[in-house]
C-alpha cells in the first residue's frame, strides 16, 4: 500500500538542482504529488516535497543526501496530515469573518473526532479580484471547498464559480444579489450556518451530503 511522505530538501542554488532531485526520487519509484520551492535565498534553497512511495523511504533519502547539490534531507509529516482539507473563504471582510466563526466552530467539532479540516480566509472587493480569486482556488492543493461571502456578486465571478465546480471544487454562496447564487451548488442566508454547512459537506466525520437534499436554497 503506498505511503504519502514529506520532506523538505535543502540545496544549493541554482539551475538543474530539481531536475537532479526528481530523478533521484523516480529511480526509487516515488510518484510526487506536490512540489513546493519554500525559499530560495543563495547559497541555500528549500524544497517541500509529497511523495507516494511503497515500503521504506530511506532508499530515497539516502540517494538524495548522496547528491553534491544536497545540504539536508528531513522526513516531515505532509500537510495532508497537519491541516488536511481546506476551505476558503472569500469576499466582503464582515460577512467572512461570520462565515469564518461558523466554519471554524464546526471544524473544531470534527478535528476533535479525528478530522484534519482548516479555513482560510481572503477579504476582498472588486469583481475582478474575486473572480480571479475564485479560480485561484482551484489551484490550492487540498482545497475541497470555497464559501462566497458577499452582498452582490455576479458577471466574472459567475463564469469563475461555474469553472471551479466543473473542475469538482464545492461552492456555497450567502444569499446575495447578482448572479452567483444560481452558480453555486449550496445557497444560505446566514453566514454563520454557511460555515457550518460547507464544514460539515467536506467532513468524513459528517452525516451529511449534499446529494440527499430537496433544495440548495437556505
Amino acid at each position: 500500500m503506498p505511503e504519502l511522505v514529506g520532506l523538505i530538501i535543502r540545496t544549493e542554488c541554482g539551475p538543474g538542482v530539481l531536475h537532479q532531485l526528481t530523478g533521484v526520487i523516480a529511480q526509487h519509484n516515488g510518484d510526487i504529488t506536490s512540489v513546493e520551492i519554500i525559499e530560495s535565498k543563495p547559497p541555500e534553497t528549500r524544497i517541500y516535497f509529497e511523495i507516494e512511495i511503497t515500503g521504506d523511504p530511506a532508499p530515497i533519502t539516502s540517494g538524495l543526501a548522496g547528491l553534491t547539490v544536497v545540504h539536508n534531507v528531513e522526513i516531515v509529516k505532509t500537510f495532508q496530515k497537519i491541516y488536511g482539507k481546506r476551505i476558503i473563504i472569500i469576499g466582503g471582510g464582515a460577512q467572512v469573518g461570520q462565515v469564518a466563526i461558523g466554519a471554524i466552530s464546526e471544524a473544531d467539532r470534527h478535528n476533535i473526532r479525528g478530522e484534519h479540516i482548516s479555513v482560510d480566509t481572503i477579504p476582498l472587493v472588486g469583481e475582478q479580484p474575486l473572480a480571479d480569486a475564485v479560480r485561484a482556488v482551484a489551484r490550492l492543493p487540498r482545497a475541497r471547498a470555497v464559501v462566497l461571502a458577499g452582498s452582490l456578486m455576479g458577471g466574472e465571478i459567475e463564469q469563475a464559480v461555474r469553472e471551479v465546480r466543473a473542475q469538482g471544487l464545492l461552492v456555497v454562496s450567502l444569499n446575495m444579489a447578482g448572479s452567483v447564487p444560481d452558480a453555486a451548488d449550496l445557497v444560505v442566508t446566514d453566514p454563520v450556518q454557511a460555515g457550518v454547512m460547507t464544514v460539515m459537506a467536506v467532513a468524513e466525520t459528517a452525516q451529511f451530503s449534499l446529494g440527499r437534499l430537496k433544495k440548495k436554497v437556505f
